[in-house]
Parts: C-alpha cells; structure tokens; sequence
C-alpha cells in the first residue's frame, strides 16, 4: 500500500485562542516495501502526521457535515486504494490494514487475561456477521504471541498486568498485529527500553516485515535507531517536512541538522570525526557496515 500526502496541513484547537499549528502543508510518499522513518523534535509534528495514516485524524473533507469554501484546494491523502479526504471511505476497513502502535502501548492494555487483550483487534474489525470462530481465533493470538516471542501456554491465561514491561509491550503489539496489516506504524517503539531490548525490538520488526508486513513506518528521535533501520526517513521541523532522503544523505548534512537541533548518530559522528583527521570511511551509517569498512582499510594499510 503506497501512501501519498499532498499538502496536509492540521491545527489542533483551531477555533479556539490555543490554536496550534501541527502540520503545515506537507507532501510526503512513502512507498510500498519501505521501512521508513519519520525524525524530529517534540512537537515537529511526526507523531500528529502519521495519525492521520489510518483515520485517527480525520480530513475536513472527510466529515459528513464538512462543506468546501469555494475554490478552496483541498489536501490529498491516499494509503493504497483508500483515499481518505472522501466521506464514503470505509476507516473500518482501513484500520485492519494500517496497524497502529502507539508510545509505551504496553499502557493501553486492558482485558484480564492476554489472550482476550490481543483478540480484541479481531473481533473489533471483524465484518458485520462474519466474526471469526473460537478455533480461528485462538490461532491467529496464538500465532500473534508466538510472532512477538512470547509463548501462548505460558501467557494466554495471565493477567498482561502481571507481565514484565518488555513482556507487555510485546502483547500490545502482538494486539495489533493479530489481524496481519499491510502496514505497521509505530510512534517510538523502543522509547524507555535498555539498549538489548531496543535491539530486540527492531529485530522483531524487520521479522515481520521481512516476512509478511510490506511496509513498516516508525517515528522516532533517536538518529542511531533511523540510522540503522531505515531505508528512507523524512524529517520534520514545525510542522513541515524539511528533508527526505536516505538515511546516508540526511546524516551527511551535519550543519542543517545542527541548525534543526537535531543530532547525528554515533556512527556518523564517528566518521565525521576520522574525516577530520584524513580517513575517510564509506559506509551507509550502520555499525556493521562502520565496523567492516574500518577493517578493510586496516587491512589496506596493512
């Protein structure tokens, strides 16, 4: 599912002395396959743009009482064959194939056992008069559990609340991707995690989408988690897309990032470094690629 933004702009308390400029005329594409990135600051409006993705925040124009000024230029925003600026979209619809994780989910856990909690996504999306059987629905949390790392004998049964932090933040995204979307947005997804179960995560991630999920969207702030995951990021500064490129291509422009308050990963940060001292190390920004690059020219000196 490709999604296209063009000229999305949103204001929070827009009638009201706290308005709040969000988004500001955005145009982004993301495109089908892509692990993509979403980077800025608290409050560049990452976290705003990417609700709009599966509805949570509704165009104007897709109100049922929303009425167009005359020749006014109306936003486009469109996630495979569902355009979402059209009142007749089905969000329903929508929502079971754009899965959303918000920050700390693992808060949003509510049922009494874990196996309920993740099969709330499925009997909430299930069509009018086609709710999945006990069998299937016992399948598909099991297979969500066991996707995540977590085993569905030992779990099903226990209170989420009695989990680990790592453990319940695993269920809560195994609630969403019980129903197996087409993409998978997720708002910080190793936020408050140490550095093994950050790495557990993304791991999780590229498993998922390596096998089944075709596309996967993080928003984050930490340059070395879009550094080493990504394979385009956009950046956001007051509401406004101000670069998108590969991660390569953004790091490289340290002044600008500077200018943004923005950071650069280690990795970049220690190229840059080397660069001043007449080593010049190419390499994509991931440690691994860092680490053998550094090597062969060790090798090549020798």
């Amino acid at each position: 599912m490709r999604i296209v933004a063009e000229h999305l702009s949103y204001t929070y308390d827009a009638s009201s002395p706290f308005a709040a400029r969000a988004l500001d005329d955005v145009s982004l594409t993301i495109e089908e396959g892509e692990f993509f990135g979403i980077l800025g600051h608290t409050g560049s409006g990452k976290s705003t743009f990417v609700q709009h993705l599966n509805g949570l925040i509704r165009l104007p124009s897709s109100q049922k009482r929303y009425r167009p000024k005359k020749g006014q230029a109306l936003p486009v925003l469109r996630v495979g064959e569902f355009d979402l600026a059209d009142k007749k979209t089905d969000f329903k619809a929508l929502r079971k194939r754009v899965g959303m994780v918000f920050q700390y989910p693992e808060y949003q856990l509510f049922a009494e056992t874990v196996r309920d909690d993740v099969a709330f996504g499925l009997k909430n999306f299930a069509e009018k008069g086609k709710m999945p059987t006990e069998e299937a629905r016992t399948e598909a949390v099991k297979s969500a559990l066991e996707i995540v790392g977590l085993d569905y004998g030992e779990v099903a049964d226990q209170s989420p609340f009695d989990l680990s932090g790592g453990q319940k933040r695993r269920v809560a995204i195994a609630g969403v991707i019980v129903t197996r979307p087409e993409v998978l947005i997720l708002d910080e997804p190793a936020a408050g995690l140490d550095p093994l179960g950050k790495k557990e995560i993304m791991e999780l991630l590229h498993r998922i989408h390596g096998d089944w999920c075709k596309t996967i969207v993080i928003v984050s702030h930490d340059m070395d988690e879009i550094a080493e995951n990504c394979t385009r990021a956009a950046v956001f500064s007051e509401g406004k897309v101000v670069m998108c490129a590969t991660p390569k291509e953004i790091f490289s422009d340290e002044a600008r990032l500077s200018a943004l308050g923005l950071d650069l990963p280690l990795v970049a940060k220690l190229c840059h470094a080397l660069r001043a001292r007449g080593i010049s190390i190419d390499c994509d920004d991931k440690t691994e690629d860092f680490v053998r690059a550094v090597l062969s020219l060790k090798e090549g000196g020798a």
